[in-house]
């Protein structure tokens, strides 16, 4: 027979916490997003471009498609949000949620645009170029 688990009160005062720490960082993530939206989307266009991950016939194109991506994400609810990035959630221990997001564009969903030859790469190195650019554009 399975052991239930009841947390004590204490217990579930913690786990409420970090639950509440983790939506707190992903509100905060997303809001300053929203001020720094086209340097973030230029410069995640110009280094997958330039590691040679994504291949088009237009680096402009792939900025408008990476801005949009984030518009989305800075108006998108909950569900949306976890729905996008169900596919590579354990991509990473502790994702970056603006980082996974656009990691699961660009693979589900960018691949298929006209102006894109074709993507290189695994989902990781990906994540790790988009992570490293949102990490230098957006405040801690």
């Amino acid at each position: 027979m399975a052991k239930v688990f009841r947390p004590s009160t204490r217990e579930a005062s913690i786990l409420s916490k970090i639950e509440s720490s983790k939506e707190y960082a992903r509100r905060r993530s997303i809001n300053h997003l929203r001020e720094h939206l086209e340097p973030v989307a230029n410069a995640i266009a110009m280094k997958l471009v330039e590691n040679q991950l994504v291949e088009t016939t237009s680096k402009t194109s792939l900025e408008e498609q990476v801005a949009g991506c984030l518009e989305k994400l800075t108006r998108a609810e909950d569900f949306d949000i976890d729905y996008q990035i169900a596919p590579i959630r354990n991509l990473v221990p502790n994702p970056n949620i603006i980082s996974i997001y656009v990691t699961a564009f660009i693979i589900e969903n960018l691949i298929n645009h006209k102006d894109i030859i074709d993507i290189f790469g695994s989902d990781e190195e990906i994540y790790s170029t988009v992570n490293v650019q949102v990490e230098h554009h957006l405040p801690a």
